[in-house]
């Protein structure tokens, strides 16, 4: 199910900096004002994971994508472009269900995604839990 709502041209264009230049460590979208589109809230050129965390609202969606960087045994350090769901439990029926129909058209336009997170509460999106499903898509 898609909702009608459009990508705006920023994110495929900032989504590129951080994969292929390593310009951003994350960046965090949202649907506008209006629910019209997909956009930028914030991006960030660096950061570590808590604090991409603490970016994410508590009680509203969002989709964010963070370049997660892990160590894998004698395979030194490895990047996997993390695609992020978060939609809390705490979040409004509307904004669940506009969210969730809506996930498609920014995702299928962000090529070269590795893990996808669904994230409902801290628990789903803990480094650990992003770490165990990173190393097994390795």
């Amino acid at each position: 199910m898609s909702s009608g709502v459009a990508v705006n041209d920023q994110c495929l264009e900032v989504f590129e900096e951080l994969k292929l230049r390593k310009k951003y460590k994350y960046i965090i979208f949202k649907l506008s004002d209006d629910n019209k589109e997909i956009v930028i809230e914030k991006s960030s050129t660096n950061g570590e994971y808590q604090e991409f965390l603490d970016e994410l609202p508590p009680s509203e969606p969002r989709y964010a994508v963070f370049d997660f960087e892990f160590e894998k045994g004698a395979e030194g350090k490895r990047n996997k472009i993390t695609f992020y769901t978060w939609i809390p439990d705490t979040s409004k029926i509307r904004q669940k269900m506009l969210y969730a129909s809506s996930k498609d058209a920014l995702r299928r336009k962000l090529v070269g995604i590795a893990v996808e997170i669904q994230g409902t509460d801290a628990s789903e999106v803990a480094y650990e839990t992003v770490l165990d499903k990173a190393s097994r898509t390795s």
